[in-house]
């Protein structure tokens, strides 16, 4: 029983170190790039509270590399887009389309933003879509609006 327990331990170190060696990992090659991304669905104000607001949208699945960042410029004044958030995902290959979420912070209640919505691969190249100008007002400190549910 004594001689047991340690050959446990090292059978179970052993065979844990072996199931997560990054070979063993299943990887896939990325998506080949669609031919045209179009925004399917959004913009839309997802959320808003005091201290955040969430943007979301659907495009057709960009492919390309697994990593994309949905980015949203805004501001207060329609023409001065100047301010710019953006948030990653990670593709996922067997969707026809994927939704960005992108969270902007600390907004000033009770104002009115404008924004644009874009998107990205991880090493910068435009997917090709941006949409037009949108526009949300914050809610008062301590209120939420909730956008409506998405149907799909």
């Amino acid at each position: 029983m004594r001689g047991l327990l340690p050959t446990l331990a090292v059978m179970t170190t052993a065979g844990s170190l072996l199931a997560f060696q990054p070979a063993a990992a299943q990887l896939l090659p990325p998506l080949k790039k669609a031919e045209r991304v179009e925004i399917t669905r959004g913009p839309e104000l997802e959320s808003a509270t005091n201290y955040l607001t969430i943007i979301r949208w659907t495009t057709n699945n960009p492919g390309g590399s697994d990593v994309h960042y949905g980015i949203v410029h805004y501001g207060t004044d329609p023409k001065d887009l100047s301010l710019s958030a953006k948030n990653p995902i990670r593709l996922n290959h067997g969707h026809a389309h994927t939704t960005f979420r992108v969270r902007l912070y600390d907004l000033t209640p009770r104002t009115t933003y404008y924004y644009t919505v874009t998107s990205e691969e991880s090493n910068g190249t435009s997917d090709g879509v941006t949409s037009a100008v949108s526009q949300f007002t914050t809610p008062a400190p301590g209120e939420r609006i909730v956008g409506r549910p998405r149907h799909e």
